[in-house]
Formats: C-alpha cells, structure tokens, sequence
C-alpha cells in the first residue's frame, strides 16, 4: 500500500495551483525546502515524476495531471468527515469560502457579515470578490465553499439556489438630454455617454442585453472603463456625464444628493437573478441552508417583494 500523508496531497494541490514552490509555500505556510521535500517524498513513493520541472512555471507532466486529479477528489472528501460531524451536531462552526460578484457585494456583504458574526460567531468567514467564470473555477477546484452570482449559470457540474431578484435603475448626470424624464425608455440611455463595465462582467452582457445595443451602436456610444465597480462608475458619471445602469439594491445605498439623478425604466420589468451555486459534492446542506436564510434577512422590503421579473440573463 502507498506511503501517502494528506499534507503531501494539500502540497501537491497548493503547488499545482501556483505552480511555484515559492508562492505554494507560503500558502501552505511552510518553507519551501519543506514543501520540495514531501513533493520529492511522495514522488518517490509514487515512482513517478509528477512535474517538469524544466520548464517554468512548472508544469504537470502526463501522468501528473492524473494523480492531481485524483488528488483533489481525496482531499474534498476527506473534508466530508468535517461536514459529516457538523451536519450530526447541529453545530455551525468550521471554515465558509464565499466568491461573490462585485456588483453583488457592496449591497450584501456588510449586512451578512453582521447577521453571521452575530449569529455563528464561531464559523470562519473567508469572502472573494470575483467574476463568475472566475468563481466557478474556484468551486471545481475546491478554493471556494459557495458562490453569490447572477443566475442562471447553467452550469452541469453546479447546484443553484435561487436567493431574490432584483430591478435595473439608472444613474444619469444632470445634464443627460433625457434628464428631465423620470421613467426612461432604453433607448433613452444613447442619447449620451453610456458607462459600462469591464469585459467578463455579468453586469455589463445584461446591460447590453437589455438596451438590445447593437454592436455599432455600443462601438461608437458606448464608453467602457476596466473595472468591477459600479462606485466608481456612478463618480464617473458625475465627473464626465452619460449615465450608467445600476441594480436596485446597490441603488438604494446612496446618499441622499445622489437619489435624485435616479431614473426607472418606463416598463419597470426587468431585473436580474441572484443565487447560490456550490458543487454537487459539497455536503453541508445545514451551513447553505442557513447561509441562505441570513442572505434573505439581509434583503430590504421592496427586493424581497419583487415578483415576475422579466430576467435578463449574461
């Protein structure tokens, strides 16, 4: 039988995902002759060179990528026995890795932190922002526990919890020439500079979805600047003028000067989803149960409310 520890398997993991014994080092917070060390171990348990090291970054060689694989299925369902106990003692306490959106986060994560600390105070909280291709990587790699992101995913390899829906709300300068106008058409938004976000933003295919922007129209009309936050398009707006889209939730969360150059769409239908996603190997049914029921808690009245929504989807 094979000599294997399960910190040669959390090594191997961590140096496959920086590829670098450096960097994988000091994520396992070890040395970097200790981390070589068990990888030369393990390689000479195995009788097989596991990676190239002559290349750089380093890469796994053939029949490494293999046993990586095979790694990770190990060490995710070693963590089951946690997530075993856990569901058996009703105890909501371990680690919790979150990836959510930016255009998410701002509106959600204060107050959920807040329910969590003062709900499950022992219960590790760990939230990264970040795109959804992005945490979706991270699920299937086991980096993150569950992520917050516009639904649907449609995803086969995650499970969805639809969480609240919420509508589109417009932020324009005073001097946009539709200004004056308190519900606007979609049309209305290229009359002037229209602020988008970054490639690989679900905010912004939805946006475009929505005004139904051609590509010589977003081409020629549409002004993007490489970010994730809609704060600092809203102070864009307010420097250079234009408008950009904002979802109703982080709407809700300006200040008082900054309402009144808020606008709805005259049909007052469209909105975008939000939910959970997680792998369909996560066992902690209790813990996404009850992050699921702080998420709602943190929901204003009139999101909550929100029914039929037309989705638009990214």
């Amino acid at each position: 039988m094979l000599n294997i520890s399960l910190i040669q398997i959390q090594y191997l993991i961590a140096l496959d995902e920086h590829r670098n014994f450096i960097k994988a080092a000091e994520a396992c917070f070890v040395t970097q002759p200790t981390l070589s060390m068990q990888m030369k171990k393990l390689e000479d348990e195995l009788g097989v060179l596991i990676f190239d090291r002559s290349k750089q970054p380093i890469t796994p060689t053939s029949i490494g990528s293999k046993i990586i694989h095979q790694a990770r299925t190990i060490f995710r369902e070693t963590g089951q026995i946690e997530n075993i106990l856990s569901e058996f003692t009703g105890d909501i306490s371990g680690s919790l890795k979150i990836g959510i959106l930016p255009t998410i986060a701002n509106a959600l994560i204060p107050k959920l932190i807040r329910e969590i600390s003062e709900n499950h105070p022992n219960l590790k909280l760990t939230i990264n922002e970040g795109l959804t291709k992005e945490i979706i990587d991270d699920l299937e790699n086991d980096r993150l526990d569950v992520g917050i992101v516009s639904t649907p995913v449609k995803h086969n390899g995650l499970v969805e919890r639809n969480l609240y829906t919420e509508k589109f709300r417009i932020y324009a300068h005073p001097d946009h020439p539709c200004y004056s106008k308190k519900a606007w058409e979609a049309t209305d938004l290229l009359e002037d500079k229209l602020w988008l976000l970054s490639e690989g933003n679900c905010f912004r295919v939805q946006t475009i979805n929505l005004c139904l922007l051609p590509d010589e129209k977003l081409n020629h009309l549409a002004l993007t600047y490489e970010s994730g936050s809609l704060q600092t398009l809203k102070k864009i707006v307010d420097f250079e003028g234009g408008a950009t889209i904002i979802p109703e939730w982080e709407a809700s969360e300006l200040d008082d000067d900054s309402l009144d150059n808020l606008r709805a769409f005259r049909a007052d239908d469209a909105g975008r989803a939000v939910g959970l996603i997680y792998t369909k190997f996560y066992a902690k049914d209790q813990v996404i149960n009850r992050l699921e029921e702080m998420i709602m808690n943190c929901l204003p009245r009139y999101v909550s409310e929100n029914k039929n929504l037309k989705i638009i989807e990214s």
